[in-house]
């Protein structure tokens, strides 16, 4: 069974292409194993997409509690697989942000379909502080882990990355979904090489690493599998860096780059949760 699979996120193909035939055959053809698609839904994409057995999932925002039944109810009636959500814009009082997580929960139980929240710039959960302090309130949340938003906004270099990656430990465990973007203390998107040895790039394997091996130990989690999608965003929305006019780098070649370093931290955590599992049965026997 496939327990981590790679969905290409639809926004990430903007300004991409030309396709020889179309981007979902691309997207086929190059292993991904399914697509995050964007409100508002591309209806021929998406029947395109599971015509080629590809999977669907989607995303989208909540700013209000109704907003969560209306969203999850619509995502169910289509038959996404699972949906990834901003939640408010981070100005809301801890009562109105509870307000906002009862919702998602309630929503997602009664329509049941998985909703991940996202760790993002100007939403509720966009620290790590608060975020960690509503897993205490609230243990069912689960995360879509879009950590660039933190390492860079919150400059998790500063003070000792290990230190703010114990601390955010109950995040970690409740991720089951991972945008893949890796940014360093400057920049929230930067190209990454094959090897790369710079040590943002160890911090992000370390982050995907944690949160597969919490997948893994998980004996109910919502869905059989995690997904991972690449989220690299163009420079017309500010994400995708420049320099004369021109790309950094080639998003798609990063989007498989990408994929393929999430592949081999996933392979790390199964051999670490192996281990774990050995020593367990050794000392229990």
């Amino acid at each position: 069974m496939n327990r981590m699979r790679c969905y290409m996120n639809w926004l990430s193909l903007d300004g991409l292409g030309p396709f020889a035939e179309s981007p979902i055959i691309a997207i086929r053809a190059a292993a991904f194993d399914g697509i995050q698609f964007v409100d508002p839904l591309d209806a021929p994409a998406l029947a395109e997409a599971r015509a080629l057995g590809l999977g669907v999932c989607g995303s989208h925002r909540i700013n209000t509690p109704i907003d969560a039944a209306l969203i999850a109810q619509a995502a169910a009636d289509t038959g996404l697989e699972c949906l990834t959500l901003h939640v408010g814009w981070g100005m809301e009082s801890d009562d109105e942000g509870a307000r906002l997580i009862e919702a998602v929960l309630d929503s997602s139980t009664r329509y049941t379909i998985p909703i991940y929240v996202e760790t993002h710039r100007a939403t509720l959960f966009q620290d790590m502080q608060r975020t960690v302090r509503f897993v205490t309130r609230f243990p069912d949340l689960r995360f879509n882990g879009d950590f660039s938003h933190w390492y860079t906004g919150s400059e998790m270099v500063y003070g000792g990355f290990e230190s703010k990656l114990a601390y955010i430990q109950p995040v970690l465990e409740r991720v089951r979904f991972l945008h893949g973007r890796i940014g360093n203390p400057g920049c929230i998107q930067v190209a990454v090489l094959r090897g790369d040895p710079a040590p943002y790039v160890s911090h992000f394997r370390t982050l995907w690493t944690r949160c597969f091996e919490a997948f893994l130990r998980d004996p109910a989690p919502q869905q059989s599998f995690m997904i991972f999608a690449p989220e690299l965003l163009a420079p017309s929305i500010y994400y995708a860096r420049t320099f004369k006019g021109a790309e950094e780098s080639d998003r798609w070649e990063q989007s498989l780059l990408l994929a393929q370093i999430a592949r081999e931290c996933f392979a790390e955590a199964e051999k670490n949760t192996d281990k774990e599992q050995a020593w367990h049965d050794d000392f229990r026997g």
